[in-house]
């Protein structure tokens, strides 16, 4: 029996949200990351062209003769946004948000990786590499997504809703540590696959008890809907690292 990996629908999903956003919002003000390009003449194209490639990758990305080039896309694009974060870093280095800001772009650049390498022909040394890669790459990701939610705890359990019991502050922490948990078998190689499940279960609870009621509450900050559509992505992101173990498990059984 064939099995069914969602990973990459999912993260292809979440760019087409994300470029519909885009394009339909015109709020070019609350783009960060072109922010890092300071006074551009007309740099509103420029996010007309994000939006436009986040669209073709995603949809790209579906079917299996095109998903090496929407993995390519998507990963050149989330690439380029990581790296316009690096002005921010090196001119406010120990403000840890711009780090994070820059891990949470590169989590998405490492599930394109992995995807990229999966998809690539058969008994490729490069693919097996880039694929590897990516893995490790999340891996160090997900230690940077422990230290924003450490760094910021207090801002981490604003975001929690408060009718969830015992209290924000607590899910905080339960949260960060499963976090920590999850870096540490993800880059140990210990308990790797159930890690990668359970971080993509926790984002995915983000999703439906955090982000996804906001829109609701307030459907005029672009923050409410980038939000759903960010954390979409890293979800994305993070199931298809448990989709590529999963898969490199099946193949190393017996059959």
């Amino acid at each position: 029996m064939t099995r069914t990996y969602l990973g990459r629908h999912v993260y292809g999903l979440a760019a087409v949200a994300f470029g519909i956003v885009t394009l339909a919002w015109h709020d070019f003000n609350n783009w960060q990351q072109i922010g890092a390009l300071g006074d551009v003449p007309h740099r509103e194209i420029l996010v007309y062209i994000a939006a436009a490639i986040e669209i073709f990758g995603g949809l790209a990305i579906q079917w299996t003769r095109t998903v090496r080039a929407g993995a390519l896309a998507l990963g050149s694009l989330y690439l380029i946004f990581a790296l316009l974060w690096v002005p921010y870093i090196v001119a406010e280095p120990r403000v840890f948000d711009r780090w994070g800001n820059f891990f949470e772009q590169f989590s998405l650049v490492s599930g394109a990786l992995i995807v990229y390498g999966s998809f690539s022909p058969s008994g490729s040394q490069r693919a097996a590499v880039l694929a590897r890669l990516g893995y490790i790459f999340f891996g160090i990701c997900v230690v940077s997504f422990t230290l924003e939610q450490l760094v910021y705890l207090s801002g981490t359990a604003s975001f929690v809703p408060k009718w969830i019991p015992p209290g924000p502050m607590f899910w905080a922490i339960v949260t960060t540590i499963a976090f920590a948990l999850a870096a540490i078998a993800l880059l140990s190689g210990r308990s790797a696959l159930l890690a990668a499940r359970l971080t993509t279960a926790m984002l995915i609870g983000f999703g439906l008890l955090v982000w996804l009621p906001a829109p609701f509450a307030d459907p005029h900050k672009i923050i409410n809907w980038a939000g759903n559509a960010q954390n979409l992505a890293i979800t994305g992101a993070a199931w298809i690292v448990a989709d590529f173990l999963s898969q490199k498990r099946s193949t190393s059984l017996p059959t």
